[in-house]
């Protein structure tokens, strides 16, 4: 971990300068990356301080702290869920991020998390996608075409190699705002009438709505043998988007148990319900699948080891280049012991 300067100067990273990174380096690239980097922390997942996100539910939504540590960089995302939002012209989820060195305690990043959380969340996906999805699988059904659709899909494109998405939404206008931000993405993009056209000849299901509450998406007859279900929508107590038939049918990967069965779609399932940590996969440790027309679903909640990869992937691009400002977020008397001495200073 790179020590903090003598002036203490931290640096942060807008979301006017995120979005000039991810444009410096390509939409597509910034995700293979980013997947890579999950990977990575996956591979020492055994590392970690792992604890379910603190919770802070209300009527309209919830606000999240997300922690962890690998005992040399600690770090923890601010991020909030209020899908009323969008109809008030604001976003359902909006974030923050602080990355800290172990050592002396100091932050070293903060940045926004807003586009950084959408951009680590597709990459997450694809990258368990690339170990648990049906080989050749070239079609994906985006049902929920909101702010985290076209990431989602390009994230499949760049590293599964998705040849064609086929969109639903309850909202006509999310398609067909979808549709026209990936119409140049060399993908072939069809707008379906409904979740049981979109799912049509796709080897991928990927659901995202943003609605608190159990509903169900897609229902047990809707979702045939050899399908991968990447199930992200689900995220809180009392929401989630599957039958529970799905579930019962399904070989279900998870992120961090403790976490998932509270917020997942297996908040539905006895507490014994057997699953599968995605890291085990990725180490060897254990199967992902096994059989053609087996059932896989990633059970997706989102949990803070992935976004410590994404804090790490940024602190590393941003590193003396311009995608950053220094912030005096830091007091920094020239004797540690003598604060009120440098506020002293100050008013002279």
């Amino acid at each position: 971990m790179t020590q903090p300067s003598h002036k203490a100067l931290v640096p942060f990273v807008s979301v006017d300068n995120m979005m000039r990174l991810v444009h410096h380096i390509g939409v597509e690239q910034v995700l293979t990356d980013l997947a890579a980097y999950v990977e990575e922390d996956f591979l020492r997942w055994e590392l970690f301080d792992k604890t379910p996100r603190v919770a802070s539910h209300s009527d309209v939504g919830v606000i999240e702290l997300m922690p962890t540590s690998d005992g040399e960089a600690y770090g923890f995302k601010y991020v909030n869920g209020h899908p009323k939002n969008t109809s008030e012209g604001l976003q359902t989820v909006t974030a923050f991020g602080l990355l800290a060195d172990v050592y002396t305690g100091y932050p070293v990043l903060l940045t926004e998390m807003t586009m950084l959380t959408a951009l680590r969340t597709a990459a997450t996906s694809a990258m368990v996608a690339k170990h648990l999805a049906p080989k050749g699988a070239d079609t994906m059904a985006m049902i929920g075409n909101g702010a985290q659709s076209e990431f989602q899909t390009l994230a499949m494109k760049a590293i599964l190699g998705l040849k064609t998405v086929r969109l639903y939404d309850v909202d006509a206008a999310a398609t067909r705002k979808c549709a026209e931000n990936l119409k140049n993405s060399g993908l072939n993009v069809v707008t379906c009438g409904s979740p049981e056209e979109a799912i049509q000849g796709a080897q991928i299901l990927t659901t995202c709505t943003a609605d608190k509450q159990c509903a169900t998406i897609l229902s047990d007859n809707m979702v045939g043998a050899g399908v991968h279900i990447n199930a992200i929508g689900g995220d809180c107590p009392g929401k989630t988007e599957l039958a529970k038939g799905i579930l019962e049918r399904s070989t279900v990967f998870v992120e961090f148990p403790p976490q998932t069965r509270i917020e997942g779609e297996i908040q539905q399932m006895d507490p014994d319900f057997a699953v599968t940590e995605m890291w085990e996969v990725i180490s060897g440790t254990a199967k992902g699948r096994t059989d053609a027309r087996q059932i896989t679903l990633f059970d997706s909640v989102g949990f803070a080891i992935e976004d410590f990869s994404a804090l790490r992937y940024i602190r590393d691009k941003v590193a003396d280049t311009a995608f950053s400002e220094d912030l005096d977020m830091l007091a920094d008397p020239d004797d540690p012991r003598d604060l009120f001495g440098m506020l002293q200073r100050a008013k002279a």
